[in-house]
Formats: C-alpha cells, sequence, structure tokens
C-alpha cells in the first residue's frame, strides 16, 4: 500500500512533508521520487529524497539526506534498480560492495531496503565535478593524482576477482577540492575464474562453447580500407550437422561513407568533440582514397546477393540479417567436406552464414571496450578494465573526450588501428585466436605528437614508447579532429597542416596556462602505451602500474 494510505497516518505526514520541499524539482523527476516513496515505503521515515542525480539503462540514482541521532544530516545516493533486475545480479553488485568497497578508492554500501521487486541500495553520497567540466583545467599533476587513485581502485577490485567491466569517468567520481575518490556501479561486474565473490562464480560453459564458432562481419574504413573479424577455422561438417538446431543467424556488414560538408551548431564551451566521431572519422578515411564510388566488397563474392543488398544509410551504416532459411539453404549446397573457404578474406562463404553468432561478453561503454571485446574472444580478464583506463588516460593527456566514438564494434576496431596500427592488431589478436584483415596497412601514431597536437601544446617531441612510423595521413588526422569539415582534397588539407604547426592560437595554449602540460615526462606516454597494450595477456595490471616509474613521487 502506499505510504499515503489511512494506516499510516505519520508516514503520509512525511510523503507529502518531504514533497513539498521539492518545490524547485521539475514534474517528472517529483513524480519518480513520489513513485519511489510508494514502491519503497521504508524509505519515508528515514530519508528526504532531495533530487535525482543520474539516470541510467539499470537503475536510477538521487540524493537524500538522513537525520542521524546525533542530529546531523548525512548526505546519501539512493541507488534504485529496476524492477526488472534479475535477482542473482542485484545480490552479486551488492557482495562486490560489501566484501571490496569502502575503502582504496571503492565505493560501499550502507543499507539497502527492498519491497517486492524494488531494491534501493544506500551508499554515502561524494559530491564530484563532471569529467567533461573539468578535463581542460586539470593541471598534469591532477591528473597523475587522478590515475594514481583509479588504479588503487582497480588494484583492490582486482584483488578480489572482480571485472568491473564499465570503467570509465563517470564510473568514477571525483571532488577535485578534498581530492577524494569513488569507483561506483558494479551491475556488469563479472568474477576472474579465481573470483572471491562467491556470487560471481558462474559458470560459462555456453560462452565457452561458442569460442569455436566464426563469425566475420567487415567493415571498412573507406573505399579501399576494410577490417573483418573471423575466428578459427572450422570445416563444413562440424557447423551443417548442428545448424538446424540453431537460431537464425545474422551477417553484420558496415561500411562507412564519407559524409557531406557542412558546418556544426554551435554548443556549449564545455562540449567536447570526439578525436573520431562519424564525421571526422570520414574526413580521416578520405585521406586514403582516391575514387569515392569504388566499393570494397564486391556483390558477387557473397552468396545469395538478391536476398541481402548492402543498405547504405546517408553518412553510416547498415545491418541486414540473413533468414534462418537462407542460411540452411547456402549451407545444404556446400559439400561436408569442404572446409571454410573464406576465412582471413574479405567475404563470408555459405559455410559460415550456417554458424550462430558467437557468443562472448560484450556488456560495458562504446568507447572504452578492448579489442578482445570487441572481436568477441570469449576468455575476458581484468586486462579490460587497465584498457579502459587507458582510454581514460587518453582523454587527459590529449584533453579530448570522448576520445573514440563508433556506432559499432568493428567500426571501434577500425578507429583503434588508426592510433595502434594495423599490422600490431592482427599480431595481438592472433594470440587471442581471432583474424583481423585489413586491406591497407595503417601505421602506428606517436602517442606523444598524438596527445600534445590534440591538447595544443606543440612542444618539442620526445622519444616515447608507443612511437611509430609517421605519415601524411596520421597528421590529417590530427588536423581533422580539431578542425570538422567535409571531405577536402590532399592539397587542401596539407595547407590545413602548414597553417597548424606554424601555430594556430585557438589551439595553443598560453605559456601561463600550462599546468605543467609542457614537462610531460616520457613515463606517462610509457605507461600509455602498456595501458593501451593490444595484447591482454601483457597489458600492464593495476598493481604494476602502481609501481610504474610515471607514479616515484607520490606513491605510498
Amino acid at each position: 500500500k502506499s505510504p499515503c494510505d489511512e494506516q499510516h497516518p505519520q508516514q503520509a505526514e512525511d510523503f507529502h512533508g518531504n514533497l513539498e520541499q521539492n518545490s524547485k524539482l521539475s514534474a517528472g523527476v517529483k513524480k519518480d521520487i513520489e513513485k519511489l516513496y510508494e514502491a519503497v515505503p521504508q524509505l519515508v521515515n528515514v530519508f528526504k529524497i532531495k533530487e535525482k542525480i543520474g539516470e541510467g539503462t539499470f537503475s536510477s540514482v538521487y540524493l537524500a539526506t538522513a537525520q542521524l541521532q546525533t542530529g546531523y544530516e548525512e548526505k546519501m545516493a539512493l541507488k534504485h534498480l529496476i524492477p526488472t533486475s534479475h535477482p542473482l545480479r542485484i545480490a552479486a553488485e551488492l557482495q562486490c560492495l560489501t566484501v571490496a568497497g569502502g575503502q582504496d578508492n571503492v565505493m560501499g554500501v550502507k543499507y539497502c531496503f527492498r519491497k517486492n521487486d524494488h531494491v534501493v541500495i544506500v551508499m554515502p553520497y561524494l559530491e564530484h565535478e563532471s569529467f567533461l567540466d573539468i578535463l581542460n583545467s586539470l593541471s598534469f599533476e591532477e591528473v597523475r593524482e587522478y590515475m594514481f587513485n583509479l588504479f588503487k581502485a582497480l588494484r583492490r577490485i582486482h584483488h578480489f576477482g572482480i571485472v568491473h567491466r564499465d570503467v570509465k569517468p563517470s564510473n568514477f567520481l571525483y571532488n577535485r577540492q578534498l581530492k577524494k575518490y569513488a569507483l561506483v556501479d558494479f551491475g556488469l561486474a563479472q568474477g576472474t575464474p579465481d573470483t572471491k565473490i562467491e556470487l560471481l562464480k558462474t559458470a560459462h560453459s555456453e560462452d565457452q562453447q561458442g569460442s569455436c564458432l566464426q563469425t566475420n562481419p567487415i567493415v571498412t574504413l573507406g573505399n579501399g580500407v576494410s577490417v573483418s573479424v573471423t575466428a578459427p577455422k572450422q570445416t563444413a561438417q562440424q557447423s551443417a550437422s548442428k545448424a538446424a538446431d540453431r537460431r537464425s543467424s545474422s551477417l553484420s556488414k558496415v561500411q562507412m561513407k564519407q559524409g557531406r560538408g557542412g558546418k556544426e551548431d554551435s554548443v556549449h564551451h564545455s562540449v567536447q568533440r570526439s578525436v573520431f566521431g562519424e564525421r571526422n572519422f570520414n574526413v580521416y578515411s578520405s585521406t586514403y582514397l582516391e575514387n569515392s564510388s569504388t566499393k570494397l566488397i564486391k556483390q558477387s563474392k557473397v552468396i545469395d546477393v538478391s536476398s541481402r543488398k548492402l543498405v547504405t544509410k546517408k553518412k553510416m551504416i547498415s545491418t541486414k540479417t540473413v533468414s534462418n532459411g537462407a542460411a540452411r539453404k547456402a549451407a545444404s549446397a556446400c559439400p561436408l567436406n569442404l572446409p571454410c573457404d573464406c576465412y582471413a578474406t574479405d567475404r563470408v562463404c555459405s559455410v559460415c552464414l550456417s554458424r550462430r553468432q558467437q557468443v562472448a561478453p560484450r556488456a560495458g561503454t562504446p568507447g572504452f571496450r578492448a579489442p578482445e571485446v570487441l572481436t568477441k574472444c570469449p576468455t575476458q580478464t581484468t586486462a579490460i578494465d587497465m584498457w579502459s583506463a587507458g582510454i581514460i588516460f587518453l582523454s587527459l593527456l590529449s584533453g579530448r573526450y570522448p576520445f573514440f566514438k563508433a556506432s559499432d564494434d568493428l567500426t571501434a576496431l577500425a578507429q583503434i588501428m588508426t592510433v595502434r596500427g594495423s599490422r600490431e592488431t592482427i599480431q595481438a589478436a592472433r594470440t587471442f585466436g581471432k583474424s583481423v584483415v585489413c586491406t591497407q596497412v595503417v601505421p602506428t601514431q606517436n602517442l606523444r605528437t598524438l596527445c600534445e597536437k590534440l591538447r595544443g601544446t606543440n612542444s618539442s617531441c620526445k622519444g616515447s614508447q608507443g612511437e611509430g612510423p609517421r605519415s601524411e595521413n596520421n597528421t590529417a588526422l590530427l588536423v581533422a579532429a580539431d578542425k570538422p569539415c567535409a571531405p577536402e582534397t590532399p592539397g587542401k588539407q596539407i595547407q590545413h597542416l602548414e597553417s597548424f604547426q606554424e601555430g594556430d592560437g585557438a589551439l595553443e595554449m598560453k605559456a601561463t596556462d600550462m599546468k605543467g602540460w609542457d614537462q610531460v615526462p616520457d613515463e606517462a606516454y610509457d605507461l600509455l602505451d602498456k595501458l593501451l597494450d593490444l595484447n591482454p595477456a601483457t597489458r600492464i595490471t593495476a598493481k604494476e602500474a602502481l609501481l610504474h616509474p610515471f607514479f616515484k613521487d607520490i606513491r605510498l
């Protein structure tokens, strides 16, 4: 029953009193707060909900105050989980907070309330700044402290065998004035094989069964450049015998097309442009191209073309699903004793079309997913959190957030290639059983040069880890990232590059505003290189990161 029921007069009085205090809130937020009080009436006597401070796919977060016996009002964060959340998932999140939380910058839990299928987790409230609002005002020393405290939190949860899976700035709260930090939101957390969190010890047998399956969708960087990913080869006999019992298969083909030119709308000063994004990525792709009318994938190479025409949207992508019947028909046309003949090529054969999609965890936020997640590697470790931490560090050093912005996994992988190199990506993928095909060699970026140009410091480049061959295409990417525009001819891009090198006042920092950014040591880019190691087996761990020379002055 509602707390406003006649049987609960005191609760009804408190209920209406709390709502009256929130007169400044919007009607929608007021309604949400009212619904929360009604769904979990225990909250009425304990908390005064002030406002909604966050909303995600699986939960909403509210700021509330609790009256303590000492007379002091303490601020709390109330996380209301959506009623459709699985009970095991809720219990696992609570166990992560109670076992690993409460120290080393990991959020703890104070109380938990439940009424039927409504669950509210009560946590300490940490007032924090928006990452985007403070990104370009942080000093280099503040960035170093930020990363050090992030690694402390990751070392803590990884010690307990917790893979967070959603490490990003909005899940690592930062109070700049108090220098306090908190890693939050374990709603997507998974356990390692030796996890100490009992409720995360779930069997992944179904996922492991999917590791031998092959899917090879293709993404084009532009006309003439494409990326495809496949799993190890299987014979037709192995797949055809099970095809009749499987669900419909799907083949995703992603093709990026050059967008038309046009000025972007003016935005608030705190809104950042991602380095890649759709517009910028197309400009970068155009530096590789000569003829925009040619297509990489010829229809004659794809079976049953008439039923699966590639439909391209105005700028980006299209996905076409192959029906179950079409896949089975294609599979039955192939002799059973023939192996797959499209492995490591830019086409998809009928054998592969008969297979179901590979099953692997891919939870996380786009732009922060590690290469092994994007390629559906079934065995994923705490290394995926370290990759995400590396993307945060990349944003901090470059002053750009979000750094990567892609609409699908293979486009995201292609964007990673433009920074880390195609050869390196292909080689790393082999280590976890994947074959990545790229039709053109994309060189590795020099991380220092990349970050300094994007940030606008333009100091003399020192040698650093992650240094790779420079090219005109690489520098064109930097210009395109800072000056979004319509695709231009190579000559015009070179003119932009010359003016950029001479010194663009909008990009260069004044000496008085450098805040240490003119003296970034090589150790910073060495750590960044180790965090963005494409091979999860050799990627630096949180424990190792804390011992890195980059933190030698602030280590405890």
